[in-house]
């Protein structure tokens, strides 16, 4: 019996601490949920001005801030950089003891502190005031020393820290984030920032495979087995056998105007293997209307092209599909995949 009753009270009382839990996990969203949309139903022309300075220096954004803000500060440098727009972090406290000089005239100052106080950044705001760059203020007060000294005031809505005690930063912390992210995300639309260039500034793991476009690991124009539709197969089999393509190899058929207009690959040989194939000419033997891949396709696409679509195909000539002629430009085959870490 007393087994029975200490096993129901045990999971009472986990029952009553995982609806606390729950119930101080839901405040934490709930704060957030409220404060950012009061920080969209805030921004102001501020914001876009704020986009406006970033624009036009020719220099970086330091970001800046002491304690949680600076590592929220931290997170929108990141950010930023990885986006289209130099960043870097600077610490306040390491700012006084020399890395001021890593500030330069053609920079603009990214300061962040929720009570607007924050001593430590004085010492920026005066070297910045001393360069004549612009500073871009994040805080909560209007009227704390940070925004009053900032060229551009972004005002982070007053909320309450989701924390039992009111007083660790929760609620405000994450507006930062949110707002840091907001100016990213808008600056890579007025950038015109790409995927290729999100790509460029992100080469290596999953992403920087991803986004590998078929251009990145073709063969180019000076590597193509090419041959014209009269050429006689003992000839196509040289081609065919003297690049980096296998034994077997592959050869692009092309037209007077330098269309392609078929393909012979190993496939092709082992269907018309009689006596007489060397004698034959490359139009008797090469499949006619080959698959083809663009340029600009992801590499991704392209080896999901070779594998699902039939008949399966172990190579593709590039070509470009706006133009009248499809002259191949480049040669992508299922081991330049492999080799890029597609699968």
């Amino acid at each position: 019996m007393r087994s029975a009753n200490a096993t129901v009270s045990a999971a009472r009382k986990a029952a009553g601490s995982n609806a606390r839990d729950i119930k101080a996990a839901r405040r934490v969203l709930e704060f957030a949920g409220d404060a950012i949309k009061d920080l969209g139903e805030t921004l102001n022309g501020d914001f876009s001005r704020a986009l406006d300075v970033i624009l036009a220096i020719k220099g970086r954004v330091i970001v800046s801030g002491m304690g949680k803000s600076g590592h929220i500060a931290r997170k929108i440098a990141a950010t930023l950089a990885s986006t289209g727009t130099p960043a870097h972090f600077i610490h306040p406290a390491e700012a006084s003891h020399g890395d001021l000089g890593m500030v330069t005239k053609t920079d603009a100052l990214l300061m962040l502190s929720n009570s607007g106080e924050t001593a430590e950044l004085s010492h920026l705001i005066v070297h910045a005031k001393r360069l004549r760059i612009p500073v871009i203020g994040i805080a909560s007060n209007r009227n704390s020393a940070l925004l009053q000294a900032a060229d551009v005031p972004l005002v982070l809505p007053k909320a309450p820290e989701a924390c039992s005690i009111g007083m660790a930063p929760t609620t405000s912390t994450t507006l930062m984030v949110v707002l840091g992210d907001a100016l990213a995300v808008a600056l890579m639309e007025r950038r015109g920032f790409s995927a290729d260039d999100y790509r460029d500034l992100h080469p290596a793991g999953a992403l920087g495979r991803a986004l590998v476009r078929v251009c990145d690991i073709m063969h180019g124009k000076d590597e193509l087995p090419l041959v014209a539709p009269d050429a006689e197969m003992k000839d196509v089999l040289i081609v065919m056998t003297s690049g980096r393509f296998g034994f077997a190899g592959v050869a692009g058929v092309v037209d007077e105007k330098g269309a392609l207009i078929g393909i012979i690959t190993d496939g092709d040989l082992r269907r018309h293997m009689e006596r007489d194939l060397l004698d034959r000419k490359a139009r008797d033997v090469m499949t006619k209307k080959p698959k083809t891949i663009g340029p600009g396709v992801l590499a991704a696409e392209a080896l999901s092209f070779m594998n699902e679509t039939p008949p399966k195909v172990t190579c593709l000539f590039v070509v470009d599909p706006s133009a009248d002629v499809k002259k191949p430009m480049g040669l992508l085959s299922i081991h330049d995949c492999l080799r890029a870490g597609l699968q």
